[in-house]
């Protein structure tokens, strides 16, 4: 089976380079595509954070790993793709949390969206505390140190 999906929208930011590290000041506006009505935005702003569906248009094929090494890095346990969040995935598809921040049209501008500029949107969703986990989220220790510098928390 294939499956065909069209982008809703585009990224505009100031990051051109996927790198895994410092996103904290990345601020990020999301553009409708011309074939999607402004009225998909309406009430958008009822609600302070969104998932956000995109595609890693940039990864190249050979460079699609299925297990490894979190970031290449020996001191991680060698772990499955669907046991990590490496951008380099079987379906190039990446999801995000992010603040919404403000809605002007056919606009959206949002924090904690690590998707470099021109990255195109499958999908938006508003998140509802309903769809939140409903218990303790475990992970092993190995992610808090992977991500120490992925947002590193403003002053």
């Amino acid at each position: 089976m294939e499956i065909v999906l069209k982008p809703i929208a585009k990224v505009t930011n100031s990051r051109t380079e996927p790198i895994d590290d410092n996103w904290e000041t990345i601020i990020a506006n999301i553009e409708l595509a011309e074939h999607i009505p402004t009225e998909a935005f309406n009430n958008i702003s009822d609600f302070s954070h969104l998932e956000v569906i995109y595609y890693f248009d940039k990864v190249k094929k050979e460079d699609i790993v299925l297990f490894g090494h979190p970031r290449g890095n020996p001191k991680y346990p060698i772990v499955g793709i669907f046991g990590q969040r490496k951008k380099d995935r079987p379906n190039q598809i990446g999801l995000a949390t992010v603040e919404l921040l403000e809605h002007n049209g056919r606009s959206i501008k949002v924090k904690f969206l690590d998707a470099i500029d021109g990255t195109p949107i499958l999908d938006i969703k508003p998140v509802f505390k309903e769809f939140q986990p409903q218990t303790d989220i475990r992970q092993p220790i190995w992610v808090a140190d992977l991500m120490k510098n992925y947002w590193k928390q403003m002053e």
